[in-house]
């Protein structure tokens, strides 16, 4: 790589970019594993910078990194240079680019890759090699992708703190005695690590946006359906999605625009194509109606995360938005999810318990057992419930277009804590009760992001949660978008990068 992959001239252009828009490249350069996605498939495309040597900056970065935080935990890194390789002559023939060519990307551990180990954190899988992808897995690749490992998560997705049994726990880039957050853990850690520039996570109640509140980077929890999964176990089920994380909104954007889309494999896949998520971003808010959270129904949140996001409020009165303290009436929302959410876990982990309950950590037992235990009556009325939830949730988006909330109730913690115990003097009863902020919103089926918006005296991330109507993901990004380009100062690169 002696030649220059970029002229003087774009690599000025691209740094007063950065500047403006967000501080994560060096001050000396153009680093290529700081660009921005969107920044970085455009270079590739005008052949610029090739497949191969963003891949080899990244396995670069990966090497040097990677050993001090434990993001990535399957690495392929011969079979994503042939790849690259491929992807480069392809490009050399004149053939058709996909939106994401060249771009390196590394799977959550949850998620079936063809070929390359997925252990979904536990050892009852830990040497299991999958023979087929799943379906975001081939929209990826299909679109150019170059796969090139696997990102670490808890023990099948189980918690919001990633450490397994296999791969041991995943450290938060900012401050390595920290958690990075979970499930998607690996995927927040590897982004904004610069070991990636996009990544694919999944969330039940939060984890996609826990993790990117903690590392400082976007995560967006979709609606169900938005991105299609092959039916297995409850194929009907919404309690759980797949979405995109990256370091920029417009770079979730480009993500989800692959991600999502119809597939008759999946019944509950929404039919609209992806493609509705390439437009322009910008829009006017003069007028919006946005409400502000109170106190989420009471549950606690640590004063260091409510000092963070509470600056934030004048930002939005300044796009223009009509701001107000108001909140839907929650009741019923957090009981039904976590009926449903023990009902799911019964449905699909019970055999593992049965056949390898010494290889199952204590919390997935937990969840199986309680969940065996209801009756046909429990998860009726835990539909009721959720139901007359959704519905008081559509009536208070009839007057609000925004709900606003942090992401998460505390800042990132001690890495060894499991989960914690306590907020704000509130002793937490179970190990999910602490991501509620979260939980409430996934019980409602609201698309849901989460964006950098400042740090603790710590030098900790923290997140603010921006929720939008029914299935309007796209007013969604539009309103992180502008709030990101009036915030540049919310995003910092971890020092280790």
């Amino acid at each position: 790589m002696s030649d220059p992959l970029v002229t003087r001239r774009e690599a000025a252009q691209l740094l007063g970019a950065a500047a403006a828009a967000t501080p994560l490249l060096a001050a000396e350069g153009p680093d290529i594993c700081f660009l921005t996605a969107t920044e970085m498939a455009g270079l590739i495309r005008r052949k610029k910078l090739s497949a191969r040597e963003t891949l080899e900056a990244h396995l670069k970065q990966i090497e040097r990194v990677n050993p001090k935080v434990n993001a990535i935990v399957t690495l392929v890194s011969e079979q994503a240079l042939e790849a690259a390789r491929k992807a480069d002559e392809a490009q050399a023939r004149g053939a058709t680019l996909g939106p994401l060519h060249g771009l390196p990307i590394a799977h959550k551990d949850l998620v079936e890759t063809a070929g390359i180990r997925t252990t979904f954190g536990s050892r009852i899988f830990k040497d299991n090699v999958p023979t087929h992808n799943a379906i975001l897995v081939e929209r990826i690749k299909n679109a150019g992708a170059i796969c090139l490992g696997k990102t670490n998560t808890p023990e099948f997705g189980a918690g919001s703190q990633t450490f397994n049994e296999v791969f041991g726990a995943t450290k938060n880039p900012h401050d390595l005695t920290k958690t990075c957050g979970g499930s998607s853990g690996g995927a927040a850690v590897s982004l904004a690590s610069g070991m990636l520039p996009i990544a694919d996570g999944s969330d039940s109640g939060g984890s996609l946006r826990n993790p990117a509140a903690f590392c400082g980077v976007v995560g967006f929890r979709v609606a169900p359906g938005r991105v299609a999964s092959a039916a297995a176990g409850n194929a009907w089920s919404t309690i759980s999605v797949s979405g995109p994380m990256a370091r920029t909104v417009s770079d979730v954007a480009l993500l989800l625009s692959v991600m999502a889309g119809p597939d008759p494999r999946c019944p509950i896949s929404i039919t609209e194509p992806g493609s509705q998520f390439t437009g322009n971003l910008a829009r006017s808010f003069k007028g919006v109606r946005v409400a502000w959270f109170k106190d989420m129904g009471g549950i606690p949140f640590d004063p260091k995360v409510l000092h963070v996001v509470q600056t934030q409020r004048k930002v939005f009165e300044g796009l223009g938005c009509i701001v107000e303290e108001a909140e839907p009436d929650w009741t019923g929302a957090r009981e039904s999810y976590d009926t449903l959410r023990a009902w799911g876990y019964a449905a699909t982990q019970s055999e593992h318990v049965r056949q390898h309950r010494d290889l199952v950590k204590d919390t997935i037992q937990w969840e199986v057992e309680r969940g065996s235990k209801l009756t046909g009556a429990d998860i009726s009325r835990a539909l009721e419930m959720r139901s007359r939830a959704w519905d008081r949730m559509r009536l208070f988006q009839d007057k609000y277009e925004y709900f606003i909330s942090p992401t998460t109730q505390v800042p990132p913690f001690d890495v060894t804590e499991p989960y914690p115990t306590e907020i704000a003097g509130v002793k937490m009863g179970t190990y999910i009760e602490w991501q509620n902020s979260c939980i409430l919103i996934s019980a409602l089926e609201n698309p849901a992001i989460s964006v950098p918006c400042g740090f603790t005296e710590q030098g900790l991330p923290i997140g603010l949660q921006i929720v939008g109507r029914h299935r309007s993901e796209w007013s969604v990004l539009q309103l992180a978008y502008a709030f990101e380009q009036a915030t540049p100062g919310t995003r910092r690169k971890p020092s280790i990068a």
